[in-house]
């Protein structure tokens, strides 16, 4: 049994993993400032003997004693990161660097949820993780896109001069349960829209793309990257190479949930993506890992999740 830490517990993503980690029969410690992460989404774990929470912002140090760090703390919609840019960027930075001491102190193997907004909007697409990215340093996304391309040089860095025992993975659109209503994603704006028979909101024409992986199988990989080899570090993507025009996306959804919404169709934000696509083949080789969910089933989940929270 291992005592792991997860910061971000309690967020979409870190809830998840979690629940992974304690089925595996590890101890965890979930530790989330809960701006953005809710108590609802780790309230069926509470009374788990092997789960603890605190309560605890990582732009400041955390003493714990620990066997290995899942770091995920940041928020991670527009929304959200949009509205603090700067505690944003010392989350992803500050927060790095206080991490990276404990599992320096501790010495512990650590992972970074990075994300594939390091590519920014790609000028090649597919991206493999050779590419370099061509993000906006001054853009209304750059808190968070340039604070997560700093905590990847933070990490690895630590791996070059102290030895760290590092692993690093670039994290695609994820969706599924516990995914906050609110938080402005493609996905859940899409549900929640149609579910209330809302018009549903398309930025720009629609055809920019996404490649959507669901939650469980993201958690497998981020699972399967923390107990790969020695010596691999990554940076390795996560996600589901299968690509989706937005109007696809929302015309499934309609369907799925037999709505009467129609599609209106606003300006696109500064910086958008156009494209975004994985190449996976590194995680296919190093982890044996590739996305098992396909799309309509994992909106099929999702809509009977969000049915039940709105």
């Amino acid at each position: 049994m291992k005592r792991i830490l997860v910061t971000g517990g309690s967020g979409f993503l870190g809830s998840h993993l979690c629940d992974k980690l304690l089925q595996e029969g590890n101890e965890v410690l979930c530790v989330d400032n809960l701006f953005t992460g809710r108590k609802s989404n780790i309230h069926h774990l509470t009374s788990h003997k092997n789960f603890e929470f605190m309560r605890h912002d990582i732009t400041f140090p955390l003493y714990v004693e620990v066997d290995e760090i899942y770091n995920l703390a940041c928020p991670a919609s527009p929304v959200h990161y949009q509205f603090d840019p700067v505690q944003t960027t010392k989350t992803s930075v500050i927060g790095a660097i206080n991490m990276l001491g404990l599992a320096k102190r501790l010495k512990i193997k650590i992972l970074q949820a990075s994300t594939s907004e390091v590519y920014g909007d790609p000028e090649i697409h597919p991206q493999p993780e050779s590419y370099k990215g061509s993000v906006s340093t001054t853009g209304i996304r750059a808190c968070y896109d340039e604070g997560k391309r700093c905590s990847e040089t933070l990490f690895f860095d630590y791996h070059r001069q102290h030895g760290l025992d590092i692993k690093v993975m670039r994290i695609f659109n994820t969706y599924g349960p516990r995914m906050n209503p609110n938080d402005g994603r493609v996905v859940s704006n899409f549900i929640v829209q149609a579910l209330r028979g809302e018009d549903i909101t398309i930025f720009g024409d629609g055809s920019q793309t996404r490649s959507f992986c669901f939650v469980s199988d993201l958690i497998d990989g981020m699972y399967r990257l923390m107990n790969s080899r020695d010596g691999f570090t990554g940076p390795v993507n996560i996600g589901n190479p299968t690509e989706f025009t937005m109007l696809e996306l929302a015309e499934i959804i309609i369907r799925l949930t037999d709505s009467k919404s129609k599609l209106i169709f606003l300006p696109l934000p500064q910086d958008d993506p156009m494209q975004r696509k994985p190449v996976i083949e590194l995680a296919k080789t190093e982890l044996d890992w590739e996305p098992k969910i396909k799309l309509e089933d994992g909106l099929k989940e999702s809509i009977k999740y969000f049915s039940e929270v709105i």
